[in-house]
């Protein structure tokens, strides 16, 4: 399969996954209201996928790798914030451990995607030549 376009990226489209759990973890009752939580856990999920998709178009491995390090620390920090979540009652232990597996799985994805570009011998679009 020929990628065309971030939305391509099995990483991509795993990391839209885990905004998805983060939405539904944050729509509970009383998760729900502590607002600064879950707007800061949101920020973190939603900046996972496009942390992603911005590396994608500039073009370049070089330039995708720092994004897709930048993708990973986002998702350390959305782990991060559902211990909080967990810490205040907001969370059982089952959505904790399941969101939490799902966002370590994210980050592996996105640490084997780097190792990947960094072997490749490929360095991205910009640097096709123009024939």
């Amino acid at each position: 399969m020929r990628i065309t376009g971030f939305e391509d990226l099995d990483v991509w489209k795993k990391s839209r996954e885990l905004v998805n759990e983060i939405y539904l973890l944050t729509k509970k009752q009383q998760f729900s209201k502590d607002f600064g939580l879950v707007d800061q856990i949101r920020r973190s999920a939603v900046s996972v996928m496009s942390y992603i998709a911005e590396g994608f178009e500039r073009g370049s491995n070089t330039e995708l790798i720092r994004f897709l390090y930048i993708a990973k620390s986002s998702c350390a920090e959305a782990r991060s914030h559902l211990f909080v979540a967990f810490d205040q009652g907001y969370l059982n232990g089952d959505e904790l451990k399941r969101a939490g597996s799902f966002a370590k799985s994210v980050s592996g994805m996105i640490g084997g995607f780097i190792s990947y570009l960094r072997s490749s011998k490929m360095k991205g679009e910009k640097f096709k030549s123009k024939s």
